[in-house]
């Protein structure tokens, strides 16, 4: 079986290859897969052997190569060092309240729908409107914002380039603009305190702001949809878990660490081998891609105590959804802030809510996220 099949529900090939073939080499995305717990936490951590930054391509898709999701140390420190200025846990909370109205804003608009889809009318708006707002994006400006991190999330499938590079070349040409607006008006927002942020007397330059910016819309974006989306989809398949949240909100926490623990919104994160490497028994020639499958470590039985069993009262639940290292997911405490402010709203506003029984659900053709593009559900108020 392919990397790329069973997108909606990967966890039992996952197991079989934990137990039978933890690493192994998959034609279809020409990379080596790695499987198990410990396997996945080493090639993410250790980045003087498991490279962030891939070989240059040179077709044009490199808006991210400047980023920290693509860079190593020392420059990778540099760039966090310098945005790491706009996620303080003081910037964060001052979020709260304009997270938190936008969250009964929506509800009230998708409550209001006869045929209502969480993923369409609730789980993209969210993050994507949040974002958006952070970075100085126009209202009018965010479906666009929409269309181009969907294609470029599932650009890593695609094998034909020549479709894609015009999605980045639109993306990057306004983000460009957007840079040259607050260069020479200042606005109040993160674009512009990121051109003025400073650290040891260095700046940002263009085409830093450009892969934060993107790296922000689109990791930031699809990450919170993806946790709520699948959080509903636990929500759906066993109704006691969601009946127990609204008897205990305080458990809210616990809900949101197990769905990105048993749900992963980020399937796998690709690396490249500087030299070669030895996993276990597997020698990875050097420069080869290595694809550490976050999904299936976190559901790794050595590591997680009845793995399959989504436990709303798991204790020391140490999965690796937002990364680990010095990669670890700098957006993590937003995501975390967007999922609480939902799961409060919707406890006190939602009585029930499941998927409808006769819907397809189409999964996000990519082996990076995991996730599915629409959910309609059926829902029962309490209001």
């Amino acid at each position: 079986m392919s990397f790329m099949q069973s997108l909606l529900n990967p966890y039992p090939w996952f197991k079989t290859m934990r137990e039978q073939h933890p690493i192994y080499f998959d034609q279809t995305i020409g990379s080596w897969v790695v499987f198990r717990y410990a396997d996945v936490k080493q090639v993410m951590t250790d980045y003087e052997h498991f490279s962030s930054a891939p070989p240059d391509r040179g077709d044009g898709m490199n808006m991210f190569a400047n980023s920290m999701l693509m860079t190593d140390p020392p420059r990778h420190r540099q760039l966090r060092s310098l945005v790491n200025l706009a996620f303080t846990p003081r910037m964060i909370e001052q979020l709260h309240d304009r997270i938190d109205g936008l969250v009964n804003r929506l509800l009230d608009d998708m409550l209001a729908q006869t045929e209502p889809d969480f993923i369409r009318d609730f789980a993209t708006p969210l993050p994507m409107t949040v974002i958006a707002e952070m970075l100085g994006v126009p209202t009018e400006d965010q479906d666009k914002f929409k269309y181009w991190t969907e294609r470029i999330i599932t650009s890593s499938n695609n094998p034909n380039i020549s479709e894609i590079v015009p999605i980045y070349q639109e993306f990057g040409a306004y983000l460009f603009g957007m840079i040259e607006q607050r260069r020479n008006a200042p606005q109040a927002d993160l674009i512009s305190d990121l051109l003025k942020a400073q650290i040891d007397g260095e700046s940002l330059t263009d085409m830093d702001l450009i892969g934060f910016c993107a790296l922000l819309l689109v990791a930031g974006n699809e990450t919170t949809t993806n946790l709520l989306g699948n959080a509903v989809r636990v929500f759906s398949e066993q109704p006691a878990i969601y009946a127990e949240l609204r008897a205990n909100p305080s458990l809210i926490p616990n809900v949101l660490d197990e769905t990105l623990r048993y749900y992963s919104p980020v399937k796998a994160m690709p690396r490249h081998a500087h030299t070669e490497q030895q996993i276990g028994d597997v020698t990875i020639p050097a420069g080869q891609r290595v694809m550490a499958v976050i999904g299936s470590a976190n559901r790794d039985e050595s590591q997680f105590p009845d793995a399959d069993t989504f436990d709303i009262h798991r204790k020391g639940n140490q999965h690796i959804a937002f990364g680990h290292g010095i990669h670890y997911c700098l957006g993590a405490p937003l995501a975390r802030l967007e999922g609480k402010l939902a799961l409060e709203a919707m406890l006190k506003r939602i009585e029930t809510i499941t998927i409808k029984p006769d819907a397809q659900l189409e999964p996000i053709p990519t082996p990076i996220t995991f996730g599915v593009k629409n959910l309609p559900v059926l829902i029962t108020t309490s209001e």
